[in-house]
This record gives C-alpha cells, structure tokens and sequence, in this order.
C-alpha cells in the first residue's frame, strides 16, 4: 500500500513539475505578447501615426529636452504677416453715393482723404502658346540655311519649362498621384494632359540629374559628420527599401530591393565615408570599420521605455536610470553649447557616464538568464549600451556630432508620406527617379531655393548644382 502510495505520489510529482515547467512557457509568452502589443511611437520605433486615435497609456511624455523658450515666434524672428506695398498693379477709386448726412451729390466735391486697403489675388490663369518659326533663307549660291531651334525646343509641338516644372512639383513636390497631377494642371490652367505625359516629364527631369547625383553623392562621401537610415517602401506590390544619406546641406535618398549592405554598395556612399556616421543599431552599418559611429540616443532611449514597461508596476527599473543618464548627458551638451563653453564639466558628466554604465550593468545581470524572447533582447540592448558605450556617447565630446538622428528620419519621412498620400510605386525605374527628384529639391531647400525654382532650371535642362551654390 505505501508503495502504491508512494508511486503515485511520484508521478503526480512529475505531472506537477510539467504544469509548472508549460506555466513558466505561457508566462513568458504572455509577457513576450504584452510587450508586443504595448509597443508604440513612445517606447519603440513604430511612426506616431500606428498609434491611431486613441493615445497610448501611459500618456505619452516628450523625450524633448527643454529650450527656455516662451511658445510661438522667437525674438528676431522674420514674420510672414500680409503687408501692403507701396506700389500695387491695379488702383480701383471707389467713390461715396452722396453725403451721409444731406444726401447731396458729392460728385467734383474735394477728396479730404483716402482709405488704402489692398487684395492680392491671382489673374486668370491661362497658357500661353509660344510658335518658335525656323526660317529657311536661299543664299546666291543656291544653298538653302534653316535657323536653329532654341535649347530644348526639339518638338512640333511639347510643354514649356514651367508646365513642366509645375507637373513635377504637384507630382513628386506635393506627392499627387499622376492622376490627381493631369487633373489639376487640366482644371487649374485648361491644359489637357495624360498620365502618361506626367511619367515622361517626371522621367526627362529625372534622366537630366545624373552630375547632380554624383556630385551629392560625393560631398556625403567627403563630409565630416552624415546621418544615415533606411525606410520600407512599397514597389510593385513588394517592399523595397529607401536608403538615405543627408547632412545639414544635402540630401540623397536611394531606392533598392534590399536593405542590407548590397543597397549601401550601390548607393556609394559609405563604402568611401570615413567621417562620423550617425545612424541606429541596426547591424549593416557596423560592417563599415573605417568610419566612426554615433548610435542614436533617440532610438536608445525609446527601447529603454519599451524595457521599463515591461517592467512590474511600481518598481524600481535599471532601463529607466540608463534612459535619465542618456537625456541628461544630451542636456550637459545643449546647455554648455548654448554657454558657449569648450567642454562639458568633467565632473558632471563623468557621474552621469557612471548612471549610465551602472544601470547597463545591472541590466545585464538582471537578464542573464535569458530564458525568453523578450529577456533575450532586453540582454541585447543592455549588452550594446556597454559594448558600445564610445559610439552612443560620442557627441559628448564630438560637438559637430547630433546625439540622435532625427535629420535623416525627417529627411525620408516624405518618402513614407508619398505612400500614405498615393500609394506604392508601380516599377522599381519610377521609385529611382522619384528619389532622384526628392534629393535634388531636398539639397535645393536646404541651400534656400525654392522647389518652383529648381525645377524650372531643371526642365530648362540645366538643373542647380550645389558645386555652384
């Protein structure tokens, strides 16, 4: 009997360590699926707009640092207000009935004054047709000479630079569809045009920026600090990946198949970069030795919410000491810029260095069993902040060096905002040459030209080049 006895309870204790055993798995898994579905713009690296109406819990908290700056226009600022000139192109006299107060006629009466108030419209918009006539002369020798056309006058009949030039602003500047681009110009100037007429314009304007690219292409290469990221992208039913390369002067976005470091061959600038890269964690980027790395602290800091969610209610959190280190070391730096100081006080910022690498390493043990999914990567980024202390930490010393990367991600946010606007690309060919035309008004804006303005050199067939800015 106790033998029975003894068995059973033996293999009840087996059934019991399974239970627990399968119970640790579903906890696990819960918690791998709770941290999932938590993850928003605040805490991860998901866009605002995956958030959707309603505001992720708990309330969001701007990881802004603050300026000292009162709200709205600052002191010194160029105002946009409507003004009146001096000289308008129209006077419209309006003249009084009669007396407002015996309602005699006042007409040939003296003006004792005049009240000025202007209305700045548009005149109506039509097109002009301009006939370029070629004459043929017969000389005394009998030889027949016909004059030459003007630059870029090479049909019977085709659009002017500036039709041109407004075809690509609404199409590739303001992301209409090529639809939604001929209909306009068709309701706006009475022009009728085809989709296809909007692909051929697009595709001449792209085919003339070849030396603009290349000389882009090698001021990033030869720059001393550049942002890099990359961005998915929709091309003929399949993603595809935009890759972009930018400083404070100029812009490159790319588009390929891939994202890895075969997308960043073809593009051609960090094989030749050797300044400070500043770009997140992702791992391609490392492959490049020869350059130096900013990691991005924005990126660094979002994971670090993400791991102090998970995290039980109400208890202590070393993401959460690691993150404070992060923002406060970005402060030290904003605020002895702003001194005008040489370095950041030693002191301070070797304690906040201290918070920084204590809580990594607390981290790090705190997961080292790593026994799920969502442990194994809170291990990971604990692991990277130590290993890879020197590149998230360099703009502390570096000041041409951004502690995030937000330049690039603004920079390619208008390519996910083309998407959300029209939609994918229908070839790979049309991606490439939207990016072409986004770098070229990119840089044009950032060296203060107007996007109407570059494009109309542009469709004139000699496009602004930055060399000459």
């Amino acid at each position: 009997m106790v033998v029975s006895l003894r068995a059973e309870l033996v293999a009840w204790q087996a059934v019991a360590g399974e239970l627990r055993a399968e119970l640790v798995k579903a906890s696990e898994r819960i918690a791998e699926l709770e941290a999932q579905a938590g993850k928003n713009s605040r805490n991860s690296s998901k866009p605002p707009s995956s958030d959707g109406l309603d505001k992720p819990a708990p309330k969001p908290k701007s990881l802004r640092r603050k300026t000292g700056r009162k709200p709205g226009g600052q002191d010194g600022h160029q105002g946009r207000t409507l003004r009146q000139v001096a000289v308008p192109d129209h006077e419209l006299p309006h003249e009084p009935g009669c007396c407002a107060g015996c309602q005699r006629s006042l007409a040939g009466r003296p003006i004792t004054g005049v009240e000025r108030r202007q209305e700045f419209d548009l005149p109506p918009l039509k097109v002009e047709v301009t006939e370029h006539q070629l004459l043929e002369r017969e000389c005394v020798c009998g030889e027949r000479t016909r004059a030459a056309a003007p630059e870029g006058v090479t049909a019977a009949v085709q659009y002017g630079p500036r039709i041109a030039a407004i075809v690509i602003y609404l199409y590739v500047g303001q992301f209409l569809s090529k639809k939604r681009t001929a209909q306009a110009l068709g309701e706006l100037f009475g022009t009728p045009l085809s989709e296809g007429t909007v692909a051929a314009v697009t595709a001449r304007a792209a085919d003339g920026l070849d030396d603009f690219l290349d000389d882009v292409r090698q001021k990033l290469a030869d720059a001393p600090v550049a942002g890099f990221d990359e961005t998915g992208f929709r091309v003929a039913g399949t993603l595809h990946w935009v890759h972009c390369a930018r400083t404070e002067k100029y812009t490159l976005v790319f588009c390929h198949p891939r994202r890895g470091v075969e997308a960043m061959k073809a593009m051609g600038v960090l094989p030749a970069f050797r300044g400070v890269a500043v770009h997140d964690a992702w791992g391609p980027y490392g492959t490049y030795t020869e350059s130096e790395h900013q990691l991005c602290c924005a990126h660094a800091v979002r994971e670090l919410i993400g791991v102090a969610d998970a995290a039980p209610a109400g208890s202590w959190c070393w993401a959460t000491q690691a993150a404070e280190a992060l923002v406060a070391m970005q402060t030290l730096v904003d605020e002895a810029v702003a001194a005008e100081q040489d370095a950041v006080d030693p002191a301070t910022l070797a304690e906040q260095i201290h918070r920084y690498r204590s809580a990594a390493q607390i981290g790090v043990n705190a997961t080292a069993a790593r026994s799920s999914k969502l442990m194994r990567s809170h291990n990971a980024l604990a692991h990277r902040l130590l290993n890879r202390q020197d590149d998230y930490l360099r703009f502390t010393t570096d000041w041409r060096v951004p502690a995030d990367n937000n330049g690039s991600e603004r920079d390619i946010r208008m390519i996910k905002l083309r998407q959300k606007v029209s939609g994918c690309m229908r070839t790979l060919t049309g991606a490439r040459q939207f990016c072409a035309i986004r770098s070229y008004l990119s840089t044009a804006a950032k060296h203060g030209i107007h996007f109407f303005d570059a494009l109309v050199k542009l469709t004139q067939g000699r496009p602004w080049m930055p060399s000459a800015a």
